[in-house]
């Protein structure tokens, strides 16, 4: 092999020990699974990023929905790398001009989240991105807003899902949701 040419990856990265689980955050009970270690390895990010890149392919978005602020961290570079626009969902008081905004309940209470008015037209196609799926309330809020905006929700993309907590029935049955990694 020449000198400073990579070898393509046969294999898949195992990215589960780029997750960490912390115990007791935010509050008692609550085991939190941290994606630093894995926002620290280019390698590892660049896994995630092949993965919701497939995703795209597969329906095909005009636009990208990242949901503050981890949504973010994982949606703008996937819409970099697909040539798309990013869409910030955030919560009150962040966004200029005219906003749609929707009170949702989550699971430690509830929360509000606001999106430009003019952010999509008619139509667009939006894939949704956070990185973690657990009840489902603030990406089912996001879809929602999307909708309220003009946009139409072709689904759902998220790094990790606690799938012992049902998220996905918060969601339309018809959404193709999809997870990275999987957590009881």
């Amino acid at each position: 092999m020449m000198a400073g040419i990579r070898p393509m990856r046969h294999h898949l990265l195992d990215l589960q020990p780029f997750i960490r689980a912390i115990p007791d955050f935010p509050k008692p009970g609550i085991l939190f699974r941290d994606i630093n270690p894995l926002l620290r390895s280019p390698e590892a990010m660049g896994e995630v990023l092949d993965h919701l890149g497939r995703v795209c392919e597969s329906v095909k978005p005009d636009l990208i929905v990242g949901i503050e602020s981890r949504g973010f961290i994982v949606g703008m570079p996937l819409a970099l790398r697909q040539g798309l626009g990013f869409i910030p969902v955030r919560k009150p008081g962040k966004l200029p001009g005219a906003v749609i905004g929707l009170d949702y309940a989550l699971e430690y209470g509830s929360d509000r989240l606001e999106i430009q008015a003019d952010a999509c037209a008619d139509g667009q196609r939006i894939l949704v991105v956070d990185d973690l799926l657990a009840t489902g309330g603030t990406a089912a809020a996001t879809g929602r807003l999307v909708e309220q905006a003009g946009g139409t929700v072709v689904g759902y993309a998220v790094v990790i899902e606690l799938v012992g907590l049902n998220g996905r029935r918060q969601l339309p049955p018809d959404a193709q949701v999809t997870s990275v990694l999987t957590y009881p």
